[in-house]
C-alpha cells in the first residue's frame, strides 16, 4: 500500500488555476484513471484495497460514480482473471486499443509524425516518457496530463477525444467493466460535439486509415497493416513522480 500511496499522494499538493483544491482533485483522478489503465500485473493487483481506498475517498463526481463502481470489481477478481480480461479487451481488440494515435492515423505516415509530435510536446514540458512504450499508450497520455496541467496536460486527451469514445463503446459492448474507465475520464472533458459524434461514428464503421509504410522510427512498435495486427506486450504500472519534479516513468518489462 505504500508504494501505491507515493504513486499517488503528490498531487494533493499540486497548484493550479482556477484553484489549488480543485486542481489537485483533478490530477489525483487522472492519477488514478492511469494507474486503473494499465495492464495489472501482479504489483498492481497487489495495491487494489489502496486503489479502492484512494477512490472511495475522492469528492462526490460522475468520474468519482464510475470509478468506485469499476474498482468494486477490480478489487472482487482472481488476479489471472483480470490480466486474461485485460489482454482480451485491449490487447486482442482493436477498437479497443489504448494507443490513441491510431484511431486518427491508423498504421500510416502521418501516425509517425503525430507520435514524433507528442513526444516533442513532452519534452517541450520538461517531461520525459521513455519507459519502453509508446507516447501514445494511454495510461502514459494520462499521467502526463496529470502532471502538466489542464491546459498543456490534458490537450492530447482533448485532441483524441474521438477515439477515447470509440474506446468506451468498444468496451461497453464487450461488457467490459473497463468502460467505466473510459465514462470516467469522458466526463472530465468536454462534451463531444458534432463534429466528434460523426468521427467517432466514422471510425466506428470504417476504422482507422490504412497503410503498410512509413511508421519509422516507430517501425517496431507492435504495430502492423489491419489484417496482421499484433499488440505489444503488457506494461507494468509506470510509477508517477515525486512532487519534486517530472521523472522518468518505471521502465517497464
Amino acid at each position: 500500500m505504500s508504494a501505491l500511496r507515493t504513486r499517488i499522494r503528490p498531487a494533493a499538493g499540486r497548484r493550479a488555476r482556477p484553484g489549488p483544491e480543485e486542481a489537485a482533485q483533478r490530477a489525483l483522478l487522472l492519477r488514478l484513471l492511469s494507474l486503473l489503465l494499465q495492464y495489472p500485473d501482479a504489483e498492481l493487483a497487489a495495491e487494489r484495497p489502496a486503489l479502492s481506498e484512494a477512490v472511495n475517498a475522492l469528492p462526490p463526481s460522475p468520474a468519482a460514480e464510475e470509478l468506485a463502481s469499476f474498482t468494486a470489481w477490480f478489487a472482487a477478481q482472481p488476479a489471472e482473471a483480470l490480466e486474461s480480461h485485460y489482454v482480451e479487451v485491449f490487447d486482442l481488440r482493436r477498437k479497443s486499443s489504448l494507443y490513441l494515435t491510431y484511431y486518427l492515423h491508423g498504421d500510416t505516415r502521418r501516425r509517425g509524425m503525430a507520435l514524433l509530435t507528442l513526444a516533442q510536446t513532452y519534452r517541450a514540458a520538461g517531461w520525459s516518457a521513455d519507459n519502453g512504450e509508446l507516447p501514445d499508450h494511454l495510461p502514459v497520455v494520462l499521467e502526463f496530463a496529470a502532471l502538466a496541467g489542464p491546459r498543456t496536460g490534458e490537450a492530447p486527451l482533448r485532441r483524441h477525444r474521438s477515439g477515447l469514445a470509440l474506446i468506451h463503446h468498444a468496451l461497453s459492448d464487450a461488457g467490459s467493466p473497463y468502460a467505466g474507465v473510459l465514462a470516467a475520464l469522458l466526463s472530465l472533458l468536454p462534451p463531444a460535439g458534432a463534429a466528434d459524434l460523426e468521427a467517432v461514428a466514422k471510425l466506428a464503421a470504417e476504422g482507422p486509415p490504412a497503410e503498410d509504410v512509413g511508421l519509422d522510427p516507430y517501425s517496431g512498435t507492435g504495430f502492423a497493416p489491419p489484417g496482421t495486427f499484433v499488440p505489444p506486450p503488457p506494461a507494468q504500472p509506470t510509477l508517477l513522480p515525486p512532487l519534486t519534479g517530472p521523472t522518468d516513468a518505471e521502465t517497464r518489462r
